[in-house]
């Protein structure tokens, strides 16, 4: 007896010596140190706002400072690749948005595997996307947009944040769907393209409701439709793109990642704190003030929602030959 408890302990110190994260979990003395949320894109949008929200809350909670690094570049790659080379003991994750699916198919020769080199941990946040135009273009519904589409081929311009977002996809999809030819306009970022559609610049463009949502009020957008698959919540009084006759969903999502090796154990009780913290008062409030919709929900739930994501977008961008170059 004492020999077989000399071997158990003897291989379990040897497991904690070559996996140190596995020992973390399972001895629940994770964190150990300072966390890190690596956002691959430059500070102020969404996906930095809410990595600072959650963590915020996570530092609070586990008793560990959290620190938010930007790492922006390359469409997302150099901070995503970083994240991905982290040890895999928790104390590293990375706040990806949709272009970590889109850029699977879309980036020649990454340097990391998108499902071997990074592991999902928790999806987050979700803003909901509007179809927009300024009052000079005339467009009033999808309808008209079809329209004119059809008889100008090629002469109508949609914007995005830039090539491989979101809304350059969703663009795509649009003029897949209604069988029609727009121009694809990107910039870089939302902000700079916003700018060009409220000047008349562009003539359409895909983005988030929550900053759509004073320039619509105002009156200096249209609001064509909401690409959800009901009426949202936040604008309840703008149909959707589905019951103009498209059904396209668009949005902008927010969810961590931690470097492929990390144990199952880990990724759990990570996930556990980060659905604690999205429950809190102060991000519950500031979702609801941003437009943000919660995800909360397990790792292998998001973990599915990422395949699901990445093979929407392969096919978008091989039905439209989108290129990088």
């Amino acid at each position: 007896m004492q020999r077989r408890h000399f071997l158990q302990s003897t291989a379990a110190c040897a497991s904690a010596l070559a996996f140190p994260g596995l020992a973390h979990a399972q001895s629940g003395t994770w964190p150990t140190k300072p966390l890190r949320i690596i956002v691959p894109f430059t500070p102020g949008g969404t996906t930095d706002l809410v990595a600072r929200l959650v963590g915020t809350e996570l530092g609070k909670s586990l008793g560990q400072p959290v620190i938010v690094e930007n790492k922006p570049g390359a469409g997302t790659v150099i901070g995503v690749d970083y994240a991905s080379k982290q040890p895999a003991d928790g104390h590293t994750l990375v706040c990806v948005a949709n272009s970590f699916t889109a850029n699977r198919t879309l980036v020649k020769n990454l340097p990391y595997d998108t499902t071997r080199d990074l592991r999902p941990v928790a999806l987050m946040g979700l803003s909901e996307h509007v179809l927009a135009t300024h009052p000079g273009s005339g467009l009033k519904t999808l309808a008209d947009l079809r329209s004119r589409a059809q008889a100008k081929p090629g002469e109508l311009s949609y914007a995005s944040f830039g090539n491989g977002t979101s809304a350059h996809l969703s663009g795509a999809l649009l003029c897949q769907q209604m069988g029609v030819d727009m121009v694809h306009i990107p910039y870089k970022g939302q902000g700079p393209a916003l700018a060009d559609l409220l000047g008349g610049q562009v003539d359409v463009m895909f983005g988030n409701w929550s900053e759509f949502r004073g320039h619509v009020q105002s009156g200096k957008l249209v609001a064509l439709g909401m690409a959800t698959r009901q009426r949202s919540q936040f604008a309840p009084q703008v149909p959707t793109l589905a019951e103009q006759g498209v059904a396209l969903e668009s949005n902008s999502w927010q969810g961590l990642l931690a470097p492929g090796a990390t144990p199952d154990a880990l990724v759990q009780r990570i996930n556990a704190a980060v659905v604690k913290a999205l429950a809190e008062p102060a991000v519950v409030d500031a979702f609801a003030r941003g437009g943000i919709v919660s995800q909360a929900g397990s790792a292998p739930q998001f973990a599915a929602f990422v395949q699901s994501e990445i093979a929407k977008y392969a096919d978008i961008i091989r039905r439209a030959n989108i290129t990088l170059g």
